[in-house]
């Protein structure tokens, strides 16, 4: 057995929308050995009503559905829920990633994927779901510290190696907003809806010169960056931990 995460994440339920039974049993397998609690719906109507009903702490969903696509799936779960959705889906390329990104989702693994992968991908979005809950409890008053990174939102201090660095107002939204929501990529135009405004005329190149000035602010070696990582054609991830 792989070491899981049951010693800290404990009676954690996992909604598996998936009707491919190989893969179903492959994951409900994985899941029951590290500790998880799995629940299986072999249909988008079925996850839909399930993930309402029970509420699982994490969904993972399959996009390929027999009866309804799983975008839609996902579209209907973000219409009540913020429970993190890990989509696990054949479609591999960027433009898949990017709309289930953009539509909600927290993470995507494309198949095939290992044990390994999959049980790493669901302790990121636990911890950044429970990180979310103590942000909203404590208002966000803590400084975040990752590595030589720490990042105080009250005083609006950002601190390299204890040493304070001066970002301009984009570069301190952009890294704020990656800071909120970090372990998870963030795609470009999510970038620019929550940095710029959705209304703003932004396109990838801002984004990219903006992030690459950060990066020279905050990074020791700019090109192979460590804090702020770079996902090919989606956006950007926080690194989650160090």
């Amino acid at each position: 057995m792989i070491p899981g995460p049951s010693d800290v994440f404990e009676n954690v339920s996992i909604l598996v929308i998936e009707d491919d039974r190989p893969i179903q049993n492959f994951i409900t397998t994985t899941l029951k050995s590290n500790g998880y609690v799995p629940l299986i719906a072999e249909t988008g109507t079925a996850g839909v009503a399930m993930a309402y009903n029970r509420v699982p702490d994490v969904i993972l969903l399959d996009l390929g559905l027999p009866d309804i696509d799983g975008m839609e799936v996902l579209r209907r779960i973000r219409e009540g829920l913020e429970t993190p959705v890990i989509v696990v889906s054949a479609r591999g390329n960027e433009k898949a990633k990017v709309d289930a990104l953009d539509d909600g989702a927290d993470d995507y693994l494309s198949k095939p994927f290992g044990t390994g992968e999959l049980l790493a991908r669901i302790r990121v979005v636990l911890r950044r779901s429970r990180r979310t809950r103590a942000f909203e409890v404590d208002a966000g008053t803590n400084p975040v510290q990752i590595g030589p990174l720490t990042f105080d939102a009250t005083r609006r201090e950002v601190l390299i190696d204890n040493s304070r660095i001066h970002l301009t107002p984009i570069e301190f939204r952009l890294l704020e907003e990656l800071v909120r929501e970090r372990g998870k990529v963030l795609t470009h135009s999510h970038l620019v809806t929550h940095v710029w405004g959705p209304r703003q005329a932004v396109d990838r190149h801002n984004v990219r010169v903006f992030m690459a000035t950060l990066r020279r602010k905050i990074e020791v070696d700019p090109g192979t960056p460590r804090i702020i990582l770079t996902e090919v054609g989606v956006g950007y991830r926080l690194k989650d931990d160090w």
